[in-house]
């Protein structure tokens, strides 16, 4: 009876718990309660028959034990009770790794199968392994990926639930389900299998961001489709108005203006999303691509005047039918003839095909899902060395290109598809257009400049611009141009683009570095501020490169203006500033003594040390004391001052930058050594040690 089953369940259980107990305490380490465990122990298998035993009746839990348990049960010893529970572990132990070397090697063999596409065999294999090894993680999500290539998602679904259940933080199995999900258009669980892997794995953001656009493109797209069946259904008279169009267009072998005409008319239609989206539906672009009339005009040789208008009016019709509408966007792109033509018709001899082509690349670049469109799909490098031929053109037409340029410049995957191209599609012409600096293009400079200066982030790009003597020779000139014709906002994003290339150690930038300077010391009369600021970045990367550049900053009076500069508490102005003074008294013993000429107990290099938290900024005060305590007489002057405490608590203080402790503890070293009565404040605040630390860090350096 059932009464009789749960007793004698209840039975078995106490059985288990008291064994459990008897083998706890066999392993007590206190002699007393060991004994008594081996007593009982003894007392439990003389109260045995010799046998382990179930009794017959519906509910058989293990009616023939294995050999090794029974005969170690009939044994009167606890070491023995105690091995053969070892080895009846030891025993699973090596057929669970025999079942997963079985198993492992059949998932081998659907990995094989996947990678060939043979997803049936595939399957075949892993559902192998999976009755081999039921709790084996990877055959589940494997299958589920096989499964989804198959279209059966909601086995692979099943899969994915049973991959979790091995594994509840299983990534996989969670980007497999989401698929599947979305496959089914079940977008909330979509989501939400993506939204964990999110939880799980924070680091992830990016490429859970691109699944997520994913579920709300295609959601977005059926929601689109069926708001078009449905005023199709409707009967609008818009709605209708859209396969009549295309069904007319459709018709071969007509004259080009026929389709003129008609693209004309479909453009003027195609006024929203909805009708968009029956463009789609009713295969407008693969009957405009598949015509061999309009395949023709899109080639960039066609000259005469008909294809040339032909050309222009399906460029336009394209950028109606796709502005705004993601997956417009993407059908367009995935069509060989546009991909080629949208390129290469840029530098197309017809203004009005330019003009047409520039607004249709336009509307990828309106769209972060177009932008990477645009660049998955179209030749950049070619791309890029046509959109610089409009720097030589109109303003407007400049403006177009620079728009759409530095709409796509600033992913890094652009960065670095122009590398091989960068100096033939973009230095050159750039270089001739900061020759040619006016009124003309000098609105639609400064976003090209900064353009050009996210390209040089990437540090290929950058090493080839700076390393460009023609570039120089064009930043020289164009700085003069814009100081004289007063561009400050060209003449400010060219300066940052300086700042940001000299970085970069090079010949073409030690060449230039006097005139550079020159131009730069003229800057700082400014009544700009930041035009100061920016003028004061680029000595303070010029310089250091160039002893000659600092021989003629400091027949300019730089010490003494950077020294002005450094009272304006602005913070980037007073970091450039430091770092030129650094660089100048570095290289100059001159620079010292008029820097001493301006502050006789270095007073404005003791605040800044003992008040900047920009460790830029306390790295070149120290070093700029350092250099300054080489003159002689300079160390005794400082007596009664607070320079030891300062200097002091940057060669203690643990910096990110070891170069502040470093400069801080060169600085004490000299100015005790030159005058060593600073050697008492120093042992006073217990600085002997501190400085030895600093010595020793300096000798590994």
């Amino acid at each position: 009876s059932e009464m009789a089953n749960i007793e004698e369940f209840d039975e078995f259980v106490g059985k288990v718990d008291k064994i459990s107990k008897i083998i706890k305490d066999l392993n007590s380490s206190e002699d007393g309660i060991q004994e008594n465990a081996i007593k009982e122990a003894n007392r439990h298998i003389a109260a045995s028959d010799g046998r382990w035993r179930t009794k017959v009746s519906g509910t058989r839990i293990n009616t023939s034990p294995p050999p090794l348990a029974s005969q170690t049960l009939q044994t009167d010893s606890p070491e023995n009770f105690m091995k053969a529970m070892k080895d009846d572990a030891e025993f699973r132990r090596e057929k669970r790794l025999e079942k997963e070397k079985t198993a492992t090697a059949l998932k081998a063999q659907g990995n094989e199968a996947y990678a060939k596409e043979d997803f049936e065999t595939a399957v075949k294999y892993y559902t192998e392994g999976l009755s081999v090894l039921q709790d084996m993680q990877p055959l589940y999500t494997n299958r589920a990926q096989a499964f989804i290539k198959l279209g059966k998602y909601q086995e692979a679904i099943s899969d994915c639930e049973g991959a979790l259940k091995c594994n509840e933080g299983c990534i996989k199995a969670h980007l497999h389900m989401g698929k599947a999900y979305l496959a089914l258009k079940k977008y909330n669980e979509s989501r939400k299998c993506f939204e964990t892997i999110l939880h799980l794995k924070p680091g992830q953001k990016n490429i859970v961001k691109e699944y997520l656009n994913q579920v709300d493109l295609q959601e977005e797209r059926d929601n689109q489709e069926l708001s078009a069946r449905q005023e199709l259904a409707r009967g609008a008279a818009e709605a209708r108005s859209i396969p009549l169009l295309l069904k007319k267009l459709s018709v071969p072998g007509q004259v080009p203006y026929y389709y003129c005409g008609g693209f004309a008319i479909l453009s003027e239609a195609v006024g929203n999303c909805t009708s968009q989206t029956l463009f789609r539906l009713n295969n407008g672009f693969s009957i405009i691509s598949s015509n061999d009339m309009v395949r023709r005009c899109l080639l960039p040789e066609t000259k005469d005047p008909e294809s040339r208008e032909l050309c222009a009016s399906v460029l336009k019709l394209w950028k109606v039918t796709c502005r705004g509408n993601a997956e417009n966007l993407k059908i367009l792109m995935e069509c060989p003839i546009s991909k080629q033509s949208i390129v290469e018709l840029l530098t197309s001899e017809d203004a009005v095909v330019q003009q047409a082509c520039l607004a249709l690349l336009h509307v990828y670049s309106e769209m972060p899902y177009g932008r990477r469109l645009a660049l998955d799909n179209l030749n950049v490098p070619i791309l890029t060395k046509n959109l610089m031929y409009f720097t030589n053109l109109s303003p407007s037409e400049m403006g177009s290109a620079e728009k759409l340029f530095s709409s796509i410049h600033c992913k890094t995957r652009f960065c670095i598809q122009v590398r091989d191209v960068l100096t033939g599609a973009v230095v050159v012409p750039f270089t001739s257009i900061l020759r040619n600096v006016s009124a003309f293009n000098q609105q639609t400079l400064p976003p090209l400049v900064s353009a050009v200066g996210r390209l040089a982030r990437d540090n290929v790009n950058r090493c080839s611009v700076a390393h460009d003597p023609d570039c120089w020779t064009a930043f020289v000139d164009a700085i003069s141009r814009c100081r004289a014709c007063d561009y400050k906002d060209v003449l400010y994003a060219l300066l940052g683009l300086i700042i940001n290339l000299s970085t970069v150690t090079s010949p073409a930038i030690q060449k230039h570095a006097a005139a550079l300077c020159v131009c730069c010391m003229d800057l700082l009369k400014d009544s700009n501020g930041d035009i100061v600021t920016r003028a004061a970045g680029v000595l303070s990367a010029v310089l250091p490169q160039s002893s000659e550049a600092v021989q003629h900053a400091l027949q300019q009076n730089i010490v003494r203006v950077m020294h002005q500069l450094l009272k304006r508490d602005e913070p980037m102005t007073t970091k450039y500033a430091i770092q030129t003074l650094a660089a100048c008294t570095a290289a100059s013993r001159l620079a010292r003594e008029e820097l001493l000429k301006s502050d006789k107990k270095l007073s404005d290099l003791r605040h800044l040390l003992g008040s900047s938290c920009d460790e830029t900024v306390s790295g070149n005060a120290a070093l700029c004391c350092a250099h300054c305590l080489e003159l002689e007489g300079i160390s005794s002057r400082l007596l009664g001052t607070d320079i030891v405490p300062v200097l002091l608590r940057h060669a203690a203080a643990d910096a990110a930058n070891t170069d502040v402790q470093k400069n801080a503890a060169i600085a004490l070293g000299k100015l005790c050594r030159s005058e060593p009565r600073h050697m008492d404040k120093l042992r006073e605040m217990h600085g002997l040690e501190i400085l030895h630390s600093c010595m020793k860090l300096i000798a590994c350096s």
